[in-house]
Order: structure tokens, then sequence, then C-alpha cells
């Protein structure tokens, strides 16, 4: 539940479970985008923190939530989930991993065309043309899924 400005409880509507088909389409849209990661050669790892940092900067704490059980069950390291808010100030990332963070926060920053162009530039070094677009396509999916449980109040329960 979130508060309106003038102090009340505002009621949200899950809008996955209000309108399911457009929701299912997304999930399906989903599941094909990770048929196109794996088929480029994208480790399950560097998808899931391209989940995550996109998550971070949308806010999105359910998201935040699922995608870091789902690295942790891919074999990501607590260290470096720890420290992806600052992936560009550690050396515990790859060059493919780098450049996969960058374009999805250029994807998330559509407004920012130098972030984009940097990012692009970047990519082209070290990603195959598959890759960039699988990459593009996760952080895609994952900015509408940020979307929906945002907007939707989905909550983050205890475990």
């Amino acid at each position: 539940m979130s508060t309106h400005p003038t102090g009340s409880a505002i009621q949200r509507i899950f809008i996955d479970k209000q309108s399911p088909a457009a929701y299912q389409a997304l999930v399906r849209t989903s599941e094909a985008v990770r048929a196109v990661a794996a088929e480029a050669g994208l480790d399950r790892t560097l998808v899931e923190l391209v989940n995550l940092r996109v998550s971070q900067i949308n806010g999105c704490a359910y998201c935040l939530n699922v995608h870091t059980n789902a690295a942790l069950r891919a074999g990501e390291t607590p260290q470096r989930l720890g420290v992806l808010a600052a992936w560009r100030d550690t050396e515990l990332f790859t060059p493919d991993e780098r450049a996969a963070l960058a374009l999805a926060e250029a994807t998330t920053a559509l407004a920012d065309t130098a972030l984009q162009e940097a990012a692009y530039g970047t990519a082209r070094e070290v990603l195959t043309d598959d890759q960039i677009s699988a990459v593009i396509w996760v952080a895609v999916t994952i900015n509408a899924f940020n979307r929906v449980s945002v907007m939707s109040g989905h909550p983050v329960r205890h475990r």
C-alpha cells in the first residue's frame, strides 16, 4: 500500500492479476528472451546481473528479491552482488559483464544519448551482435517487469 500526498493510503491494483492476458504475454516474452540470451552464449549469471542492475536503477524491491535469489542459484557470489551498484569501481566484473551492465544502464536511461553511445561502443568491442541484442532484450524485459511490480506495489515478504 502506498501513501497519497494527503497522507491517506492508496490500495494498489496488482495489474498482473487484473490483466492476466497482458501479463502472460510479458512472461512469454521473458521466456523467449531467456532463450535468445542462452543461444547468444550469455551466461545465466550475466543475465541475472543485468536484471539486478536494472532493478536497482528502477528501485524495484520485488524484482531485486527475485533476481538476487536467481543469481545466487546460478552461482553468483554474495561479494559481487553486494558491490553491483558500484560495478565500475571494482575489478570484480569481466569485460563482457562490464559491457553488458553499461548497455543495460543505457537501455534503462533512454534520455542519456551520450551514455548510449559510450555503452554501445564498449559493447561492440567485446560482445557479438547476438549478445548485444540479447542484453538489450534482457534489459527491456526487466524494465517492463520492474514497472509492473512497482506500479502494482508488489510486496517483498520474509521467507
